[in-house]
């Protein structure tokens, strides 16, 4: 089934969360500028987000990232109002969940919204095929008709054969494609995923980045996915945004993000980047004439680039946009010099 169509983007407006339990009788003090610490010191609350504003794209992939306690986790917990806001919106379309009356919230979790989680959530005396079907079933989806429909999921992430199975029997990063394969037969038009693979091994980690990646290209849904991994947010996130102590410090691409840093704490997180991972070619590209030499694509990243201009011998490729058109070329030398971070980051951002 293809969600492109269907994709809706979110809003968040003037976002605030304080944990406690008198959490509106300090909201406009934090409005007004009292530190977390502040808060907590003096007043036994916890402040977990504060004014949020966050456009998110239909159709694409956006990565939010912090350390732990950064307020990233309660933030996805908003969207789908597993946990109520102290003030502010979450505009789904053109509906405010926040508004939404029980009724309202069960259907928009149902319908609109799946949840991908990192400790799996799989029910452990269902078999792989019955955890698949589960939320299908709970809609009252007729059993044939969603037995086939979760099957053709397990297919496509890579569990033919195993539908009988339980998840005693499985991998962790098998148990982590039960969880995807559930929340895509739901067929929601958003996706939460939610450090959905921080308790992977790192290869089965990169797996599993790969086959989401794979997935979305054909299936366009909204994807909201918390990490605390910087290269896992580069490698997924059409955008990221990155909070530190419940606020947003930065939103951008990864480009944006790795070569324009909002601040030292930014700068910090990007230093030891593989930029050759994140910058593409149509950053360092100049105006120029045909070469002999391999072309690339506009979108690739230069590490790439690097990589076929390597196997041809040649110093200079062509830069191509999606439709074949010569936009310009790119030298290996200027290449090399954009892998290495320098004092003062002349790239700009295109």
């Amino acid at each position: 089934m293809d969600n492109q169509n269907n994709s809706v983007g979110i809003q968040i407006r003037n976002l605030y969360k304080i944990f406690g339990a008198t959490p509106e009788k300090f909201l406009e003090d934090v409005k007004g500028g009292m530190t977390k610490d502040e808060l907590r010191d003096s007043h036994g609350h916890v402040l977990g987000l504060k004014d949020i504003n966050l456009d998110i794209a239909p159709g694409g992939i956006q990565v939010v990232m912090g350390l732990s306690g950064s307020g990233k986790s309660t933030l996805i917990r908003h969207i789908n109002r597993l946990i109520d806001p102290t003030a502010g919106q979450v505009l789904v379309g053109d509906e405010d969940v926040v508004q939404m009356n029980e009724t309202q919230l069960r259907a928009f979790r149902r319908a609109r919204t799946a949840m991908v989680f990192q400790k799996f959530a799989l029910m452990p005396h269902y078999t792989v095929l019955e955890n698949t079907e589960f939320g299908l079933e709970i809609k009252g989806v007729a059993r044939k008709k969603r037995r086939e429909e979760s099957m053709r999921w397990i297919e496509r992430v890579g569990l033919g054969g195993y539908e009988d199975s339980y998840p005693n029997q499985l991998s962790g990063g098998m148990q982590q494609r039960v969880g995807l394969a559930r929340a895509l037969t739901n067929d929601a038009p958003i996706l939460l995923m939610d450090e959905a693979f921080s308790a992977l091994d790192p290869l089965i980690r990169t797996d599993m980045q790969s086959v989401l990646l794979d997935l979305q290209q054909e299936l366009g849904k909204t994807i909201v996915f918390i990490t605390h991994d910087l290269d896992e947010a580069l490698r997924l996130g059409d955008q990221v945004a990155i909070l530190r102590d419940g606020q947003l410090v930065q939103q951008g691409t990864a480009q944006q993000i790795v070569l324009k840093p909002a601040d030292d704490y930014i700068s910090s997180f990007v230093r030891d980047v593989n930029r050759g991972r994140v910058i593409r070619c149509k950053t360092l590209m100049i105006k120029g004439e045909a070469v002999d030499g391999p072309t690339v694509d506009a979108s690739l990243v230069i590490e790439e680039a690097a990589r076929i201009m390597s196997a041809e011998s040649k110093e200079t490729a062509n830069v191509v946009n999606a439709k074949g058109k010569l936009l310009g070329i790119i030298t290996m030398s200027d290449i090399i010099g954009a892998m290495v971070p320098p004092q003062e980051d002349a790239i700009s951002v295109i």
